[in-house]
């Protein structure tokens, strides 16, 4: 993909709109990944109580899937433009620079907390003891995540075309190696929790919940915490409009709604399962779990099978997030190759990676991101949706010529200053930040909007609201269009090799989840992780000859790679 393709300034062609599968099957892989597994841990040894953590988790997800369908898909159907693009539009190139520096460093420490995720997994192969601290303690993993780094980057740098397809191979998988990882470790909770023997009902499941796995230890932190970190884990991409890239392509605004499937299997059925394996861990290693990274709850939860889950899900996380950092670097000047730009923030990604404090400090760093982005999903929509409403007009910044809408900087670099006072103060935690930033960002950007010139009427606007409204005509005649119709589409009737193939891929999903079912009624029995990898063996051969020959054969293989490619935006 060329760099003109990634910075597309004009509206996507009514004929590039995808169907909802492509949405549901890109929200349901990418977010099952890396940061499952930190996170999931992590929430464990916060010390808020089972019921903080199943009913907040609930709330939380279903805000961020609001978000995405209520705020971000509708833009992004409405303007077919991708972040950089529109903002650019409202807010000039200038303020793109400041935004793709800002941008691109936060990907950069994303993208090496998922190198030293999937290092964790390596260094048990080479009997390294966990990395925990802020800082290595044995020179071998610096070895192990600077390979593991040079991998990532090769890849990114190739602008991964196959990584993509690869991840959607992995999705169903490691969907799976989440509940099977519990299932492992659950016997292990149900021996430490007095009173319970097995578990027959939901009681039974939440009073280990309570005494063995969310354990209240704490009175800083509770439900609203967990709630609105489930809502700004991925407000980069919803309230901060990064989704827009992604969601440009989509038929309607509706199918922001398919995000329910990564939020509701990805950060809530995920981060349960790597909760429960986190404490399981703990409890059958004698050890806090704290002491443990991803590596060595993977690893015995999973055995053998953990450690490719581990590298799998930070691989797959790493590469599109080093791909986005060096995205935005290139933006800063046209002469920068995209290629040049990611193996720069390869190698300083790859250097971060070297420090275990990248994943161990992530619930911070994550909030910290999305609030970092939030006052420019709010200047977006005020601008998208507010202006036009009070009387001013849309773009007025692009309209006076202006390189840098000063009334986005301020209000932007002034929201993330009141932010850190507020938090530093102690007057509201990191989580809580959100709304009063979003709101005092809406009414800055007005009234500085209205300063500097936004109640001007300028010929241009009439013009391209015009223009624009022809557009959107035009596409719902041709979506109208593709409604009514009856067409077939034609399918090349699959070999026999390739059917064997696929029923055989499934079988193997369906072995591994009876495996799991069989470790948890045979008390975590380890010795079925042998015939747990076969099984894991037979699934990637085959679905991965499924995928290709498919690829090959469809003539609409276009669709999903035109998804996947978008979400490396």
């Amino acid at each position: 993909m060329s760099s003109s393709d990634e910075f597309e300034t004009q509206p996507i062609s009514p004929n590039k709109l995808q169907p909802a599968r492509a949405f549901a099957g890109s929200y349901a892989g990418e977010h099952v990944a890396g940061t499952e597994f930190v996170i999931g841990a992590l929430f464990v040894s916060w010390g808020v109580g089972a019921g903080d953590i199943l009913v907040g988790l609930l709330l939380g997800n279903l805000l961020a899937v609001l978000t995405w369908g209520l705020l971000t898909a509708p833009i992004a159907t409405e303007t077919r433009l991708t972040l950089y693009a529109y903002l650019e539009k409202i807010a000039g190139k200038g303020t793109i620079k400041l935004y793709s520096v800002v941008n691109g460093i936060l990907f950069s420490v994303l993208a090496g907390a998922m190198i030293t995720v999937s290092a964790s997994a390596v260094r048990i192969l080479l009997d390294i003891p966990p990395q925990v601290d802020w800082f290595p303690s044995d020179f071998r993993f610096v070895l192990v995540a600077l390979f593991v780094g040079a991998v990532v980057v090769f890849m990114a740098v190739k602008g991964f075309k196959k990584l993509a397809a690869f991840a959607e191979v992995c999705a169903p998988w490691m969907i799976l190696m989440f509940i099977i990882g519990a299932l492992f470790l659950l016997p292990a909770l149900i021996e430490s929790t007095p009173g319970i023997t097995s578990i027959s009902s939901f009681s039974d499941f939440y009073t280990i919940a309570n005494e063995s796995i969310w354990v209240r230890t704490s009175n800083e932190v509770g439900f609203w915490h967990v709630a609105a970190f489930a809502w700004v884990a991925n407000l980069a991409m919803h309230g901060g409009m990064g989704d827009m890239t992604l969601l440009r392509f989509a038929r309607y605004s509706r199918y922001g709604f398919f995000s329910a499937l990564g939020m509701f299997i990805g950060h809530y059925m995920a981060w349960i399962c790597a909760g429960i394996m986190g404490a399981g861990a703990a409890i059958i290693l004698g050890t806090a779990i704290t002491n443990l990274d991803p590596g060595a709850v993977a690893y015995q939860a999973l055995g053998t099978c953990g450690i490719i889950a581990v590298i799998i899900a930070g691989w797959t996380t790493s590469n599109p997030t080093i791909y986005r950092a060096g995205l935005a670097f290139s933006s800063l000047n046209p002469k920068w190759s995209r290629e040049k730009s990611t193996i720069v923030v390869g190698v300083v990604t790859t250097i971060i990676a070297c420090f275990p404090f990248v994943f161990s400090q992530l619930l911070g760093f994550v909030g910290i991101m999305g609030l970092m982005m939030a006052p420019v999903g709010a200047i977006i929509v005020a601008e998208h949706w507010l202006f036009p409403r009070i009387g001013l007009t849309r773009y007025w910044s692009q309209y006076k010529g202006n390189n840098t809408n000063w009334a986005a900087i301020i209000t932007w670099l002034t929201a993330l200053a009141l932010s850190y006072v507020l938090e530093q103060s102690g007057v509201l935690h990191l989580f809580f930040l959100l709304i009063p930033i979003w709101i005092y960002s809406t009414i800055v950007y007005c009234l500085l909007s209205i300063y500097m010139g936004a109640k001007t009427r300028f010929p241009e606007s009439e013009i391209a609201e015009a223009a624009e409204a022809s557009r959107r005509q035009e596409e719902k005649t041709f979506l109208d269009g593709l409604s009514k119709s009856s067409t077939q589409v034609s399918k090349e009737k699959s070999t026999i090799v390739v059917s064997v193939a696929t029923y055989t891929a499934i079988a193997s999903l369906v072995a591994c989840l009876v495996i799991g079912v069989m470790a948890f009624v045979n008390n975590g029995d380890s010795g079925l992780h042998t015939p747990l990898l076969i099984a894991t063996i037979i699934y990637f051969i085959t679905a991965t000859y499924v995928y290709l020959a498919n690829t090959k054969n469809s003539k609409s293989d276009s669709e999903p790679s035109t998804v996947a490619n978008a979400t490396q935006n």
